[in-house]
């Protein structure tokens, strides 16, 4: 059974694509196809903005997607959240002129610009100000201060914001990407079968990009230091060398904690330390 799969144009695409690429799943058509052809999985593709997907995915247009979790609570769609990937993460944040005083604004009627209508009304009542609610298009963050008093918008790192002689006063939501699913094509066995095999190459894949394949050799008299000092996912693999002349020892291990685990190894007594890419871990 065919997949609908729905997938996000503009920014998020690239991570979206690449953790495909790395499941197996290769997309074929130019920029301008918002149908390409997938192979390594049966799905049919579409892209859309990002915009747009929840609410497709909740209504059933597509069985699975990838979005923003910021429209997700905008559009207040119910879909089932299945992964947050983490990609791209932002924040929805509450912006005024640099040299306003946030606390005195709160005490007078307050003209608002938003992308996010639903997000920011839900913000502002729960705040208790006064305010009308203008809906932006983009740019918003150019309405201070001759259009409108305060913005909520999304921010990656402020620069923006700082650009326009604007600040931050509070943070509304934090959002990331999601893998989503429709409710109804889970009740089906046939598809959640495979959209469970789909989230578990994802899941594989994740794994694989925070760990390394760690492999060294070790004297029979040093292998308890050694496997001591390393924390596998389970425990950690150990083979005997030829002729019994001391351990091979191999374990997957978290990219962090390389820096500080090799020179304790070495002092251990590892010796021929490999460091391998992992594509894949489960």
């Amino acid at each position: 059974m065919t997949l609908k799969l729905v997938l996000p144009k503009g920014r998020i695409n690239t991570k979206v694509l690449k953790l495909l690429s790395d499941c197996g799943i290769e997309l074929i058509g130019d920029e301008r196809n918002y149908r390409p052809k997938a192979y390594g999985f049966d799905l049919e593709v579409k892209l859309l903005k990002s915009q747009n997907i929840p609410s497709l995915v909740e209504i059933g247009q597509h069985d699975i997607g990838f979005a923003g979790l910021d429209w997700i609570k905008e559009r207040r769609s119910e879909v089932v959240v299945l992964k947050d990937l983490g990609f791209d993460p932002v924040k929805i944040v509450t912006c005024i002129p640099e040299d306003w005083d946030w606390q005195e604004m709160q005490q007078r009627p307050l003209i608002v610009a938003s992308e996010y209508k639903n997000v920011a009304t839900d913000y502002l009542n729960k705040l208790g100000v006064n305010y009308q609610l203008l809906r932006s298009y983009g740019a918003t963050e150019v309405f201070p201060p001759e259009d409108a008093d305060m913005i909520i918008d999304n921010t990656s790192t402020g620069t923006t914001i700082r650009a326009n002689r604007l600040k931050i006063v509070d943070t509304v939501m934090e959002s990331s990407t999601q893998f989503v699913a429709n409710e109804k094509a889970l009740d089906d066995p046939q598809k959640r079968n495979q959209i469970e095999d789909l989230l578990t190459l994802m899941q594989a894949v994740i794994n694989g990009r925070d760990r390394v394949l760690l492999e060294m050799n070790c004297a029979n008299e040093q292998i308890e230091s050694i496997v001591d000092l390393l924390p596998a996912m389970r425990y950690p693999t150990v083979s005997p060398l030829y002729q019994d002349k001391g351990f091979a020892v191999k374990a997957a291990i978290q990219k962090n904690q390389i820096k500080d685990l090799i020179p304790k190894l070495i002092s251990a007594g590892a010796t021929d330390i490999l460091e391998t890419p992992i594509r894949k871990a489960l």
